[in-house]
């Protein structure tokens, strides 16, 4: 995104936008919780995201990932879609199964 890079490069770590100081990694994970317990579709999405490759303190965790994940394409996030595309056809986390990573990322 270009306005976040000519942020950085004047020095800014804030919010391009609204000036928001950027939250420190150990608020991040509260952060993202509470927008998913407001049924905030891309919150679960980047929750989900987060428990596939266990970040932010999250033992990672591939079955919750994949419900997070499923219930934010439900909920017409398209990069879940592609999330999910690519772990059922990866198929080392996720039982592989390439009929749905297909129709994943044809809905992506």
């Amino acid at each position: 995104n270009g306005c976040v890079l000519a942020a950085r490069k004047r020095g800014m770590d804030d919010c391009p936008f609204c000036r928001t100081p950027t939250p420190k990694k150990s608020q991040t994970l509260a952060m993202i919780r509470k927008r998913v317990a407001a049924g905030d579709p891309v919150a679960i999405w980047n929750l989900g995201t987060k428990y596939d490759v266990g970040q932010c303190g999250l033992e990672k965790d591939v079955t919750r990932a994949v419900e997070l994940l499923e219930r934010a394409a439900e909920l017409g996030v398209k990069e879940a879609h592609f999330s999910l595309g690519c772990l059922y056809d990866e198929g080392t986390d996720a039982e592989e199964d390439i009929a749905r990573s297909i129709r994943h990322w044809e809905a992506a």
